[in-house]
């Protein structure tokens, strides 16, 4: 077969294999949105772009900047793996699950997301997939002030440069709402609102020739008023709650580059709080905190006419977790555990039409047995424009410190036999680009095993003996053909069934929709930018939180927005922007009201390119 090119793109992808790597060169599914797109859609919140992504189920309970859950594949929402900068952000003091309601969009210059089971590459949580943000800024400075419906304002802003050797790049944002009453039941509460100020901060130092230093760090802290229970009932009612969350990490990081060898070293902190109050008075507090450390190693070698990249590593990381109850201090705990791994991973194009990825990952736990896992996939390139790929992947998910130790009297009692979960699952895809347009075409099966599950009295959990099942179809379309205009469109099919006990008949997954899919477009012509979104999310199921605790069936619902930036000379741009644009009435877990229309206005600064 004679040689042929990749999809062409300069679009690097960083989370797909051990080291960076051309998204026309990588077997996996991935979804990149860049800077152009998150600041002519203008979203506040980095989540509202992930409704763009195929196979993203995004639930919030309630107004914006409230708990927010993504499920990837049909997967639990502890099963996205979530990289700030690099950093493994997600939460171990509040069931390890990534923290996007913290996550504003003032600091991301892209969002990539690769879907399917990535442990093989980057350990636990990576089940459903990893979701990486963070990356680096266009040189020059830039500030932003909007403000609109439900009481919103927002501040942000950002630099990025280059002085001599050094490379910085540094992003903030505060957001504040006074929001809605989230509580569905008679009108009149107190609105639930949030607030949040966050940053983050990239420092790089060329050292020498082919020796580069890193610093990278981010802070994520903010406020959400939410309604809870009735003391006395325990059922819904419009309370005072609020939950106050920080979550802060750092990295520091180095690289050497000699010929064909590539040695990279990094060692990461993580510490995070949250605080849960009913009006002013404390319920409880958590504090999780996070160390990791490791080494990898990359040579290049070729055999004949194929080209290969051999990676090692070893990584180490450690746990901890400690919670209090002023009003039970039998309640009071401190945990830690400790994880090492070695990964070896093997890219290789062969004769330029045929690319391979092979992963092998070894986990150690102190808490749990050891697990292999493994990840195979391969591209052909059958003609230019076209290829095809397929892979193989397994995924595990620790117990979070909850599942096995959280202990509320009368309430919960965590087991610590729980073993990891495990998944493992295989996908397939075309994919086609000619010209200006892109498209792909993926079906994806996957069967999860010792999925954790509530007890049948919710009182603690167990590992279920069945076996769960995900299966769906993406379906992704694209067409750019100038800076005028950047359309791309999206649909999934999703069949999740979950088996608590292998002699029962399996039943749907709850907050999954079956449909889903979404259309986006931006652009420039002349002084004028402009963006819009329309996110299209199915009928899916939910359980009530509270008696009688029966399943409800959701409305499907359409979710609109649009941008619209005039630039007044080089530095300065009004823009307007609205959000809910059809005034959709619509709820992602039964029981939580969700903002209707609203409309916004600012102010954008740019200094430098």
């Amino acid at each position: 077969m004679p040689d042929l090119a990749p999809i062409p793109t300069t679009e690097i992808v960083v989370t797909a294999s051990r080291a960076e790597a051309e998204r026309g060169e990588t077997p996996a599914s991935v979804t990149l949105i860049g800077t152009e797109r998150i600041e002519r859609l203008g979203e506040p919140l980095a989540v509202s772009f992930l409704r763009q992504v195929p196979s993203l189920a995004v639930s919030t309970s309630g107004s914006a900047g409230s708990v927010t859950e993504v499920r990837i594949r049909g997967a639990e929402a502890d099963h996205t793996l979530l990289f700030i900068d690099g950093i493994r952000a997600n939460d171990p003091a509040a069931g390890n699950v990534p923290r996007f309601e913290l996550l504003n969009s003032d600091l991301l210059s892209r969002i990539e997301v690769v879907r399917g089971p990535q442990s093989a590459l980057w350990g636990p949580e990576a089940i459903g997939g990893v979701v990486a943000v963070g990356g680096g800024g266009t040189e020059g400075a830039r500030a932003i002030g909007e403000a609109g419906s439900f009481g919103f304002a927002r501040l942000g802003g950002g630099a990025a440069g280059k002085s001599g050797s050094l490379t910085f790049n540094a992003n903030a944002g505060l957001q504040r709402a006074r929001g809605i009453d989230a509580f569905d039941g008679p009108q009149g509460g107190e609105r639930d609102g949030y607030r949040n100020l966050s940053a983050r901060g990239r420092l790089s130092w060329a050292a020498a020739e082919g020796v580069e230093l890193g610093l990278t760090g981010f802070a994520l802290t903010g406020r959400s008023e939410f309604d809870g229970y009735d003391p006395l009932t325990f059922q819904r009612a419009d309370t005072l709650d609020n939950s106050r969350n920080r979550l802060a990490a750092a990295r520091l990081s180095g690289r050497l580059e000699r010929g064909s060898l590539a040695v990279s070293g990094w060692a990461s902190k993580l510490g995070s709080r949250n605080r849960n109050l009913l009006d002013d008075s404390l319920v409880n507090v958590t504090h999780g905190g996070r160390a990791n450390a490791g080494l990898q190693g990359e040579f290049e070698l070729r055999t004949g006419r194929a080209e290969h990249r051999l990676i090692a590593a070893a990584e180490a990381t450690r746990e901890t977790f400690r919670s209090r109850n002023p009003n039970d201090p039998f309640a009071d705990q401190k945990q830690d555990r400790a994880q090492q791994a070695v990964v070896g991973e093997v890219r290789s194009r062969w004769a330029g039409w045929l690319s391979t990825d092979v992963a092998l990952r070894r986990d150690l736990f102190n808490r749990f047995k050891d697990r292999t896992t493994l990840r195979a996939s391969a591209l052909v390139t059958a003609a230019d424009g076209v290829q095809f790929a397929a892979s193989f992947g397994e995924g595990i998910a620790q117990p979070s410190f909850f599942d096995l130790y959280g202990f509320y009297p009368g309430f919960f009692v965590g087991n610590p036999d729980l073993r990891p979960e495990r998944s493992r699952g295989w996908e397939v895809s075309a994919r086609l680009a000619r010209g200006a347009f892109r498209g792909a075409l993926t079906a994806y099966r996957q069967r999860l095993t010792d999925e954790i599950v509530s007890t049948a009295d919710f009182l603690s959990t167990e590992n279920a003996d069945g076996r769960s099942r995900r299966r769906g179809v993406e379906l992704e379309l694209g067409w750019a053909r100038s800076e005028r205009l950047n359309i791309t469109g999206t649909y999934a099919f999703l069949d999740a069934e979950q088996q608590r006990r292998s002699a029962d008949d399996p039943a749907r997954e709850l907050r999954r929709p079956r449909h889903s899919g979404s259309v986006a477009a931006d652009g420039r012509a002349g002084r004028l930018s402009y963006g819009a979104s329309l996110a299209f999310v199915g009928k899916h199921r939910d359980r009530r939180d509270s008696l009688p605790y029966d399943l409800v069936d959701l409305d499907s619902y359409w979710l609109a927005g649009a941008r619209l930036g005039w630039r007044l000379n080089e530095r300065l741009e009004l823009f307007g922007r609205v959000a809910n644009a059809f005034d959709a009435d619509y709820q992602d877990l039964v029981g939580y009201r969700t903002e209707g229309r609203s409309a916004h206005a600012g102010v954008r600064l740019g200094f430098g390119r």
